[in-house]
Order: C-alpha cells, then structure tokens, then sequence
C-alpha cells in the first residue's frame, strides 16, 4: 500500500462535507463530559486534530464494508469519526465501564448510525466467546495499553485473513516490542503508516497486525494478566 497520506484532504472532509456530524458529535461529547469526564481535550481546534483528525487517518486500512471490534471504545475514538467516514463499516465497540456506554449509545442515536452496537463487557471475557472469537475482519483501539498487551486484547477478535489496526504514537520502539506477542497470537507486522498532525500536535503511527494463524485458545489469559505480563 502506498505510504502516502494527504492529510490536508481529510482535514478538508471534517470542515466541509461532515462538519454538521462532527459538530453534533463535539457537542454531545462536551455535554457528557460534564458528568462523565470523558475526555481530557476539550478545545476546538485541540479535539478537531488530536480526536478527529488523528481518528480518520487510518481510514485506509479499513476493508470496505467490514465488520470491526473496537477494544476499550472510551469516547469513541477512532470508531465514531471512521463512522462518519465511512458507514459502509460495522462496528462492535467494547467497553468495560457503563457510563462510557451510556454515551456511546447516546452518540448512535444521535447521529443515526446503523450496524454500530455497544457490548458493556471487558474484552478479555468477550474474546473468549464463540460469538465474537475470529469473527471480525478488523479490530481496532486507541490509546487503550502498550502494543504488546493491545495485541492480546485484539487479535482473539480476528479471523485468519483479518488485521488488527492500532494507532499508537510515533514511537515505534513499541511496535518492534511487540513483535513476539503478535507472532504468539497468530499475527505478523504489516504496514505500518506513520505521520505529523498539523500545528505540531505530534507524531503518529497507524501499525497494521496481519492474521496469519488462528490464535492458541488460551489466550487472552485475563485476570489483568495482559498487563501485568505482557507477551
């Protein structure tokens, strides 16, 4: 895939042709923060690069029409800017805290999004389930753990064929970090997409996971075993 990324195009998208839905997304989430301290980043411009714009670059990776989990959905990032996007994807989003949910579904309803369900339940129970176990071309997660505990949280929801796409920073000592556990779990480093946000808001990196083999049915392992012994 060509590592060329026309930022400006993108940025031109969220200010022109899905300004009337980011704005109702901006405002809901302003609105819920109130109570539910959502997120940190509450200025116009700071959430237009660091939560929308950062959300969508990605965009790229996503198989048209697929389905996709997100993992530790938080306020719906990247989910809901790639929603706006591109609603030819499916999202399931799992989170573990139900106020975050109730917003969730609160932002479906408002901007009237089909094939988009939230599951209130932590990833490691879900990934166990035959009902969400390597049923997803795509999973996806945003500023939820290190690359190499994501890996175990993600790859479980992949079918062999399928990627787990995660936006980390722009280090990328992290990505080589995680090289071992995405071998364990049935993966290979693919593509790895990395770029400046404008206004010097910092560097990124999209990393794409290929699946390459079904992953060991022990894993996850849980029990916060994910985080307190990364692969």
């Amino acid at each position: 895939m060509e590592n060329v990324l026309d930022i400006a195009a993108y940025e031109e998208k969220i200010r022109s042709k899905y300004k009337e839905k980011f704005g109702i997304f901006r405002a809901l989430l302003l609105e819920y923060n109130e109570k539910y301290n959502l997120t940190a980043i509450l200025e116009e411009k700071d959430m237009f690069y660091k939560h929308f714009l950062d959300s969508v670059l990605g965009e790229r990776f996503f198989k048209p029409n697929a389905r996709v989990a997100e993992i530790g959905s938080g306020a719906g990032f990247p989910s809901i800017p790639l929603k706006i996007l591109r609603p030819d994807l499916k999202f399931d989003l799992f989170e573990s805290v139900g106020k975050k949910c109730e917003f969730l579904r609160a932002a479906v309803d408002k901007l009237g999004f089909t094939d988009m369900n939230i599951y209130n339940f932590r990833a490691e129970d879900c990934a166990r389930d035959k009902n969400f176990r390597e049923r997803y071309d795509h999973a996806t997660a945003r500023a939820v753990a290190r690359m190499n505990t994501l890996a175990e949280y993600c790859l479980p929801f992949v079918r062999v064929g399928g990627s787990f796409i995660a936006y980390k920073s722009g280090d990328e000592t992290e990505l080589r970090e995680a090289e071992n556990a995405c071998k364990t779990l049935g993966g290979k480093l693919g593509d790895a997409l990395s770029f400046s946000l404008p206004e010097n808001y910092g560097d990124r990196t999209v990393a794409v996971v290929e699946k390459i083999k079904t992953t060991p049915q022990r894993y996850p392992r849980g029990q916060g075993k994910e985080r307190k012994n990364p692969l």
